[in-house]
């Protein structure tokens, strides 16, 4: 999804700096004041509903739905309104492994293949030597949502066993334990872990081993798990301009990346154990002291700028197990942020402090999140406040009109060679099959005037291919017009050519800079497939 439109699918870290203080100092934010701000954030950006929780000391001192779960039903949140949590769920996974390591099944440190003798990663140096510490560190050399496109969008056929088999075809693009790029696919083989381990699903080991002793009874491993349906949030999405719904993402596997869907009342129960050191209820331990203490200490360096901005004057970040970790004004912060196609979510915690603070949305605006959770913090580090409200406002604004231009750019280019047709290209000569290692086969076929891009395996990847310009030494350069058009991720389709300047294969980039990670499509490498 895109960065401000649209969050990364299953998970996006914004590293918040910035500005110019207003309001006063030391005064721990009021309900009150946390309505307001609320009102004006789904206002201001454009989001239907949001629901925000905040817990004190072990006590949930605020907990209020605001606005409507659904465009279409105009019913309202409230605190017990069921949302998709995204890559929040990445915490849950750890936890599930800190707790069979408690049970001595298994260590951080084991080897991958020693539960999973069929794994296989990009060499076999990696493959070897891949533990389960690195299934949850991102730090596998892999890029940057590496094979997002197997589970992203939600209509694909593929299974985790093709996950696992497929990873060995993803190319690395820097040393194994060299450099954090965040991932979804290895948190998918933990939760496979998990099962070969239990015995059990991922999903229901969840709610067995964790929701269940802490009360989270509207809650659920999955969307299909949920008992409740009622109270759940539709997804929206900008449309041409328009914020409307959208098809709920409706994963069949990979939960253990992204699949929980919950409160954020049931939500403050799992944030208070997590403030509790893993202790919940009168002092049951739903994971040892040291599981939990190796969970939030550093496993991967995150780079932050040379000089620290106020007003957090952030020093070091670094990715732990299952969260992003930083210290923000000389406090410890702990966090994660998760989205799924229209529904984005943030969890902050200061362990320090006992404070935490929780934010669902059901529209793909992370100014939304960080602007509240922001405002909240602030108050309680004593920070004199900002109007982030109007900061990410600002930023959003900024970053749309940018990406705008460049793509309003390219399609009137487009729309001029239509109506010149000074290329007068041969669409058939560039029909044919397109097969990626991973990914599978493409079809781009002519019919009814118009060229078109197929996805077998994964049908809502499917559009329009437009004749954009020629490439020096290669054959023309396309662009796919999404029929989706919430995706938001329109690409080039760039054809490399042989001696004879015939189409041999295909490579793909994202046009828009705030393009979602998880459409990774310069990570295809298709080739065409001979006819028989």
């Amino acid at each position: 999804m895109k960065k401000q439109r649209q969050i990364p699918l299953l998970f996006w870290l914004i590293y918040l700096t910035a500005g110019s203080l207003q309001v006063t100092t030391a005064q721990v934010i009021t309900s009150p004041q946390i309505d307001a701000l609320v009102q004006r954030t789904l206002t201001t950006f454009e989001v239907p509903g949001i629901a925000v929780a905040v817990v004190k000391d072990g006590k949930v001192v605020h907990a209020k739905g605001y606005g409507v779960r659904s465009l279409k039903t105009k019913e309202k949140i409230n605190e017990n309104t069921a949302f998709g949590i995204a890559s929040n769920s990445k915490a849950f996974t750890s936890a599930a492994i800190g707790m069979l390591m408690d049970e001595g099944k298994l260590t951080w440190d084991d080897k991958v293949i020693d539960y999973i003798p069929e794994f296989r990663m990009y060499n076999g140096y990696v493959t070897e030597e891949f533990t389960i510490r690195d299934l949850l560190t991102h730090r596998s050399g892999l890029g940057l949502g590496a094979g997002d496109l197997m589970f992203w969008p939600d209509s694909s056929n593929f299974t985790i066993n093709d996950i696992i088999h497929n990873l060995r075809y993803l190319k690395s693009v820097s040393g194994f334990r060299t450099k954090y790029d965040y991932d979804n696919l290895l948190y998918m083989v933990a939760g496979e872990v998990v099962e070969r381990v239990s015995g059990k699903p991922w999903e229901v080991f969840v709610e067995e081993r964790i929701m269940k002793p802490l009360g989270m009874n509207r809650s659920a491993g999955s969307y299909v798990g949920l008992a409740d349906k009622v109270n759940v949030i539709d997804a929206h999405a900008p449309v041409n301009g328009t914020v409307q719904v959208i098809d709920r993402d409706m994963f069949r596997f990979g939960y253990s990346a992204g699949g929980i869907n919950s409160s954020v009342a049931d939500m403050s129960k799992w944030v208070i154990t997590q403030l509790n050191n893993g202790k919940y209820g009168d002092g049951k331990q739903l994971l040892s002291e040291s599981v939990h203490n190796e969970m939030w200490a550093p496993q991967t360096i995150i780079p932050v700028g040379p000089t620290p901005v106020p007003p957090y004057n952030t020093h070091f970040a670094a990715y732990g197990l299952g969260w992003f970790l930083s210290d923000v004004k000389g406090y410890k912060q702990v966090t994660h942020t998760g989205g799924l196609a229209g529904m984005v979510t943030q969890v902050t915690l200061f362990p320090e402090l006992k404070l935490g603070i929780i934010v669902f949305t059901n529209q793909q605006s992370g100014a939304a999140f960080s602007a509240i959770t922001n405002t909240i913090k602030d108050s309680y580090l004593g920070i004199p406040a900002s109007d982030w409200v109007a900061k990410y406002d600002e930023r959003v604004k900024k970053g749309l009109n940018e990406a705008d231009k460049l793509t309003k750019d390219i399609w009137a280019d487009i729309t001029s060679e239509q109506k010149n047709n000074t290329a007068k290209i041969d669409f058939s000569t560039y029909a044919g099959t397109y097969r990626d290692r991973w990914f599978g086969d493409v079809v781009l076929s002519q019919k009814d005037g118009h060229f078109t891009f197929q996805s077998v395996r994964s049908p809502k990847l499917t559009g329009e291919l437009f004749y954009y310009k020629g490439i020096t030494g290669s054959a023309p350069q396309f662009v796919v017009k999404w029929n989706n058009r919430s995706f938001d991720a329109d690409a080039y389709v760039t054809f490399q050519v042989d001696d004879t300047m015939k189409p041999v294969a295909i490579k793909m980039k994202p046009i828009s800079p705030l393009t979602d990670f998880s459409f990774n499509f310069q990570n295809l490498d298709f080739q065409r497939v001979k006819e028989k």
